[in-house]
């Protein structure tokens, strides 16, 4: 199974509850911070509502 290395590129600054809190449960805490999970459809969902501040990409 393959891994996403997903990195904060803005901060959370002004952004929702919401968002902080999914920011969080990812791991990210503030920005240029980089984290590896595993490629599951919790972890895209949880970058799907974070687009507009990680980048992602995949990792072996």
């Amino acid at each position: 199974m393959a891994n996403l290395k997903i990195t904060m590129v803005k901060s959370l600054i002004g952004r929702p509850q919401t968002e902080r809190k999914t920011a969080r449960a990812l791991g990210l805490k503030k920005p240029g911070a980089v984290i590896v999970r595993s490629d599951t459809a919790a972890v895209r969902g949880q970058v799907r509502k974070l687009a507009h501040l990680v980048q992602c990409e995949e990792v072996e």
